[in-house]
């Protein structure tokens, strides 16, 4: 041990000569499929790292293929030199494959928890904690604890070997548990040298993988997730976890996340933790989102829809098309036919789904804080980006500048100075602004094929459809150009993801971050971006945009000189806005399964096949985890992004998309499984992470949660006609500006279409003169509120128009502050730690002061007391 504190941890192993290289010990396969352990069955496995034999490659030249050996031996003689103990094993279905098992003896695995500051357990937990009073409920929904038992809680403090005897040991083997024995292995794996080159150290085995020098390296699953293991020193915990987790069977059944934790890490534990308490918020969301689509507000005149159609005096005016085409477009009550059908999101409702959705998701946020605190203390991970997180091995590598710390007044290695970090950061900031813009042009490039498509499809389609009158109602040429525009849409979208996913990883391995977690919250920044420009720019278009900037007939808005700006249906913008959602959410969950689940699915089963047609030949436990397919770098970002993206399409654009927590929760449902599925059945085991919360995504909700309030308000406000027949109801249907003696909302269509003078057309776009006969004048297809002809500001906005402007800017300043208010009050009432947490650290700290430290003061009360005597002693001799 002596020698592991002065020699391995400083320098990670040197790069020895021929003459002095260690090599892995070697043994057969003993025919026993489920063994977890070394040939001589003692010695636990704690990682196994492929490579394939360079005598056989075939694909490389011989000076490569020695120079990929020396690197490999150097490597594995280091890890030998670091305490490890390897075995290598040749493969049953492929001679070529060699699998390198690696085993940390318990002096190594000590040395490293107290350099890695892991907490370990000091004594059971000794408080008291009292039943909830929905136990009975929830017992309903647990997992059967005859099958996984609840774990121990246990006091712990950051491991000394000094104090190793006041820290709850009954087991050497089982002290440290599988997952954090892989995660002290892939430690020294990661920061071990292999070679020297111009005076700069390559090390890890990250790069080493990189450069094919090795094939994999994973821990290893404890038994088939089929049956248990036939050994009887396995305790089986796939097979439960896919049994009592990840089987279909258990949809409505809670996660036993202790369990999950205990198997896979701390990060895929919290990830499943969030991803359940989110699910559970959208239980009640979508309560709220049914009830408000079912329920219609039809006891209110002003918010009922087409109600005025009737009024409308359709043979006294012929309707002025609103692209300016030459030819006379089809009557409003047909143009009107979509207003039916949106009635369920144009109405008062809206405000009460926005207002229910937004306090339940402040009450998500503030009791998911609440749940995190209790598992950063029950995971032992509340101090942990303070003392156990380490650099990233990448960043070490590149630590050839010398600066003086502030606070230590001592020398320390950094990448870059502080003038070469202002230029990364400069850069980095100009990439990612230059591919944001890029990707707000191929939104352009949609709006484009809308405004040009669109001509097309109303000059050639009503002549080439052939079929009842439900079809010529529905499939109008505004409806042909949304769904084929949002198809498009989705899969520029999809095509763009994969080009900024590698966009945003170049860009942060650019930036050199420091440790793993800084890495992740960077890349999650940067990646959220893109996707929020990518997936909302053309909701956000559709919303706020489109129809808001046409002009009138005698003066329209065209685009690049050329195209006229497109407007929204009659019947306004919320079904096409609609429309787009569901595509892009529907398509979204649609394509990700595909990519996550079925891809891997199907690789597995051609690899299980080829390896059946090869041999029948009992296969270890090491190579059949090798043949399934690898997590990834990245791990679960993609699994965050992912329902990240789905809240901010249940937040951002509810008003208009009631049934978005429905289907959210349909999803996610399926998705807890499905995520458990895929890593217990098809992916090699991850290598145990810590992880303290859910990183960079928890302000990125709060975000999401505080745009949503604008975007909400804004949809009902300027989207929805919710705001000028309000105004017409109160205001405009009576005297001084109405004729009629009581509040109502006959001629309300009438008062939205403007009059205009058909001689006043511009050559380009006037209509032909034999259409109107002897009509002078004609009304407008799209609202708008302008005088007519003749009057002194005639085609100008009116006094109508400015009322609901003014209407619209009050009704959303009153809604963000009611909401932001409730949310303010909501977070202050709820404490961010519950009372019972704060008791459970107070005691850890006390107990952890009164056995480390209380212990130390003895003894150095017991040797300054020998000291004294001896002084004593030594005076009274003297006299």
């Amino acid at each position: 041990v002596l020698e592991l504190n002065q020699v391995i941890i400083p320098t990670y192993g040197t790069v020895p000569d021929q003459q002095n290289l260690h090599t892995p010990e070697w043994a057969d396969f003993d025919d026993k499929p489920d063994s977890l352990f070394f040939s001589d069955g003692q010695r636990r496995i704690d990682f196994v790292l492929v490579y394939e034999d360079e005598s056989k490659k075939i694909t490389r030249k011989r000076s490569d293929r020695k120079k990929q050996k020396r690197k490999r031996q150097v490597y594995e003689s280091n890890l030998i030199n670091n305490g490890l103990q390897l075995e290598a094993t040749r493969s049953v279905l492929d001679e070529k494959l060699i699998f390198v098992k690696v085993h940390a003896p318990w002096e190594v695995l000590c040395t490293y928890a107290e350099v890695m500051h892991i907490k370990l357990p000091l004594q059971p937990n000794d408080l008291k904690t009292r039943d909830s009073a929905f136990n009975w409920f929830s017992r309903l929904f647990r997992v059967d604890e005859n099958i996984i038992k609840p774990e121990q809680e246990f006091f712990t403090a950051p491991f000394q070997k000094d104090h190793l005897s006041n820290f709850y040991i009954q087991d050497k083997d089982t002290f440290f548990n599988p997952a954090t024995r892989s995660r002290i292995v892939h430690f020294i794996l990661s920061r071990v040298e292999y070679a020297m080159k111009n005076n700069v150290k390559k090390f890890g085995i990250n790069k080493l993988l990189d450069t094919g020098i090795y094939k994999a390296a994973f821990p290893l699953h404890d038994s088939s997730f089929r049956h248990l293991s036939t050994d009887p020193n396995c305790p089986s915990e796939r097979y439960l976890l896919y049994r009592e987790w990840a089987h279909p069977k258990n949809i409505f059944k809670l996660q036993p996340l202790d369990f999950i934790r205990k198997y896979y890490g701390e990060k895929i534990g919290i990830y499943f933790a969030w991803l359940g308490f989110y699910t559970n918020m959208l239980i009640v969301a979508a309560v709220v989102g049914v009830a408000c689509f079912l329920w219609k507000s039809n006891g209110c005149p002003w918010t009922t829809t087409a109600i005025d159609i009737s009024e409308f005096v359709i043979s006294s005016f012929y309707l002025c098309f609103a692209l300016g085409s030459p030819h006379l477009v089809q009557k409003y009550v047909e143009k009107s036919g979509n207003q039916k059908s949106i009635q369920t999101v144009s109405n008062a409702d809206m405000v009460l789904i926005t207002l229910f959705i937004f306090w339940i998701v402040t009450l998500f946020l503030e009791f998911w804080k609440r749940r995190q605190a209790e598992l950063e203390y029950e995971w032992d991970t509340v101090e942990y980006l303070d003392q156990e997180e380490q650099v990233r091995p990448e960043y070490e590598a590149r630590c050839t500048h010398v600066v003086m710390n502030e606070i230590t007044q001592q020398e320390e290695h950094v990448p870059y100075t502080a003038c070469g970090k202002c230029i990364r950061m400069t850069l980095c900031t100009s990439a990612v602004f230059f591919w944001i813009l890029l990707i707000i042009a191929s939104v352009i490039g949609i709006i484009v094929y809308r405004l040009s498509v669109f001509l097309v499809f109303s000059a050639t389609l009503p002549q080439h459809i052939n079929g009842t009158e439900a079809i010529r109602k529905y499939l109008t040429p505004q409806t042909a150009t949304s769904v084929t525009a949002s198809l498009i849409s989705f899969i520029v979208i999809m095509v763009l993801n994969v080009v900024y996913e590698k966009v945003a990883i170049l860009i942060t391995d650019f930036e050199l971050p420091r440790t793993q977690t800084d890495y992740e919250n960077s890349l999650t920044t940067k990646m959220f971006l893109f996707q929020f420009v990518n997936y909302y720019s053309s909701c956000f278009y559709i919303a706020f945009f489109k129809g808001k900037f046409v002009g009138h007939p005698g003066n329209p808005v065209y685009w690049l000189g050329k195209y006229r700006n497109e407007e929204c249906d009659p019947g306004g913008c919320l079904l096409e806005l609609t429309t787009q959602l569901a595509v892009i959410v529907g398509g979204k969950a649609i394509w990700n399964n595909i990519q996550e689940v079925l891809l891997p699915w199907v690789k597995n089963l051609i690899g299980r096949y080829c390896a059946a047609a090869r041999s029948e030949k009992v296969v270890p436990r090491w190579e059949q985890d090798y043949h399934l397919q690898p997590i990834g770098k990245l791990g679960l970002f993609y699994e965050y992004l992912e329902m990240v993206i789905q809240f901010g399409f249940v937040t951002l654009f509810v008003a208009s998309f009631p049934l978005a927590p429905l289907l959210a929760l349909v999803n996610n449902m399926l998705e807890i499984r499905l995520d458990a599925w895929k890593l217990t059945t098809q992916f090699r085991r991850m290598v145990p992470q810590k992880a303290q919360d859910i990183g960079a995504w928890q302000p990125i909700m709060q975000g999401i949660a505080i745009l949503a309030v604008v975007t909400n308000a804004m949809i009902i406000a300027f989207t929805s006609d919710m705001i000028p027949r309000l105004v017409y109801y109160w205001s405009f249907s009576v005297p001084p500006y109405g004729s009629h003696s009581s509040h109502t909302m006959k001629g309300y269509i009438n008062s939205t279409l403007s009059v205009f003078n058909i001689s006043d057309f511009k050559n380009a776009s006037k209509p032909f003169s034999p259409w109107f006969g002897s009509q002078t004048t004609c009304r407008q297809v799209y609202r708008d509120l302008r005088y007519p002809p003749g009057h002194q500001h005639q085609y100008e906005h009116n006094i109508y128009y400015w009322h609901v402007i003014a209407a619209k800017l009050a009704f959303i300043i009153v809604m963000e502050h009611v909401i932001y208010f409730v949310k303010f009050i909501i977070s202050y009432v709820i404490p961010d730690v519950s009372e019972k947490t704060k008791s459970k650290v107070k005691r850890e700290k006390y107990l952890t002061q009164k056995l480390l430290h209380e212990n130390d003061l003895k003894v150095v009360k017991k040797t300054m007391g020998k000291i004294a005597e001896k002084n004593i002693k030594g005076v009274d001799s003297t006299f």
